[in-house]
């Protein structure tokens, strides 16, 4: 990562897509780490995040936004560095004090998350000290409703988490519950390029220094979601499915349809795609898409990763 100008005291930690990245960020009296990947990888995350520390101990942890890949592994980091203090966005903390798994959308998703306190809250339009360097927060709005991004003025790097991708972003998911959001994706569009970030670290991928680009890309992706939604829900589909089987990384059909049947994003994905098919029909025609673009492989009933 040296190649790409990193702030001082910056590590990124770069994850395959289950996990989101971790950045811990080190200064002379603090340390800091943003997102803590999902719950299966904590172990990796404990190693990783330990050894970028070279044995100092964590004192902040900050979360971008609540889904279950970007704060699963808070748990651990929270009985591993016990004085550890936790910020997150403002709007589910309550959620997060009650532990609402439906509210937090790790039922509706199918996915797990380890229960996890909070100690103070990131809101938007403040500043927050992270290591030796004062970070913006912004509010991104899109794909979490109360996701932020955190933005570096000196080094004008930017922590874009799911808001911007070198090649697009993420499931834009108040969609999937019926509310109107493309549009607050097009304004954190705009918010990032009004910041004019030199860097870029997303919250997947590798970081970037073509901002232009992957702004219009995303662009791009936003204006056929908005003419088709169709589609979106389609990809959103996709990737809740993809997204499993990464997390188990094979699985038999029967299996399969069991946990499609006890995910309501998934049921209701299915529903209003694919009216007048049955759940395994709609699931079979999802796992034949996986299986063409390379995303998966099929060996009799059982469903492997790839």
């Amino acid at each position: 990562m040296a190649s790409l100008h990193l702030p001082a005291g910056v590590t990124v930690l770069e994850r395959g897509w289950l996990s989101s990245n971790n950045i811990v960020i080190a200064g002379r009296d603090q340390c800091a780490l943003v997102d803590s990947g999902y719950c299966t990888h904590s172990e990796q995350t404990l190693l990783l995040v330990n050894s970028a520390l070279q044995g100092r101990p964590l004192d902040v942890l900050l979360n971008t936004h609540l889904h279950s890949d970007h704060v699963g592994g808070n748990a651990a980091l929270q009985a591993r560095y016990s004085a550890m203090q936790t910020l997150i966005p403002p709007g589910h903390a309550q959620y997060v004090a009650a532990w609402d798994t439906e509210k937090l959308t790790y039922k509706p998703t199918g996915q797990n998350c380890p229960q996890f306190r909070f100690d103070s809250m990131l809101h938007p339009g403040t500043e927050v000290r992270l290591g030796d360097l004062a970070w913006q927060v912004h509010a991104a709005p899109g794909h979490d409703s109360h996701s932020v991004i955190l933005f570096e003025p000196i080094s004008r790097t930017l922590v874009s988490a799911d808001a911007l991708w070198e090649r697009g972003f993420g499931v834009v998911f108040p969609e999937l519950d019926g509310d109107d959001a493309f549009h607050e994706v097009a304004q954190t569009l705009d918010v990032i390029e009004t910041l004019k970030p030199a860097l870029v670290i997303p919250g997947h991928g590798s970081p970037f220094t073509d901002v232009t680009q992957a702004l219009g890309r995303a662009r791009q992706r936003l204006d056929g979601f908005v003419s088709d939604p169709v589609r979106h829900l389609q990809h959103a589909a996709k990737v809740l499915l993809k997204f499993k089987l990464l997390e188990l990384q094979s699985v038999s059909m029967p299996s399969l349809l069991a946990w499609a049947e006890a995910t309501p994003y998934v049921a209701k994905l299915v529903e209003w795609q694919y009216a007048g098919h049955t759940l395994p029909e709609a699931l079979d025609v999802l796992v034949q898409d996986l299986v063409r673009a390379g995303a998966a492989t099929m060996q009799g009933q059982q469903l492997h990763n790839a």
